[in-house]
């Protein structure tokens, strides 16, 4: 397996949760907060976590913290600016709105790094989860010349990398759950 000191953890949270109303990072699950829990999923594997995001809320949990470099452009400007950000090739990249990941889930990106393969992504439920992926710092090139053309869809970026998905079994979908809205985030709490 790769040393944790080849890998960073990059946490997405400078979305606008407009279907939440709220900042999703902030959002609470038994006790812990989202972005918290996406941090211990993180910290095992990881030599640094960034979070990418310009609320300086986020400054509380004393990691490093840097705003979007590109403001507006969704998730792959902030994937483009925690690459930017990182000193290490490999880069674990989680958005804030999965409280229920796992460093396990994240391990299985970790034992599947090849030398081809520039972008590692979960598959889970049939969808391909490039929230939930490891990203080798070369990828940054690409991601730049496609924001500076304006094109900002996520997935068409990861599609112009060389990308390899990992299927998780049914039975850890649940981890991988993203919550947008107050019903979302009313049905996991049910479960939990």
């Amino acid at each position: 397996m790769t040393d944790k000191r080849n890998i960073t953890g990059i946490i997405l949270a400078g979305g606008k949760s407009s279907r939440m109303g709220t900042d999703k990072g902030f959002l609470m699950l038994n006790d812990k907060s989202f972005i918290q829990h996406s941090i211990d999923a993180l910290k095992p594997l990881v030599s640094e976590i960034i979070i990418v995001s310009n609320n300086p809320d986020y400054d509380t949990f004393g990691l490093n913290r840097i705003n979007d470099s590109i403001e507006n452009a969704g998730p792959l400007a902030g994937i483009y600016s925690g690459l930017e950000e990182s000193k290490t090739d490999y880069n674990l990249v989680l958005s804030c709105d999965i409280p229920l990941i796992n460093s396990d889930i994240l391990k299985q990106l970790i034992l599947v790094i090849d030398n081809v393969s520039e972008v590692i992504q979960i598959e889970s439920n049939n969808r391909k989860m490039p929230l939930i992926a490891l990203y080798k710092k070369s990828c940054i090139t690409t991601f730049k010349n496609l924001l500076n053309q304006g094109k900002r869809k996520l997935q068409f970026a990861v599609n112009q990398c060389c990308v390899k998905s990992v299927s998780i079994n049914e039975n850890e979908d649940l981890f991988t759950t993203n919550v947008n809205t107050k019903d979302e985030l009313k049905q996991l709490k049910a479960c939990n």
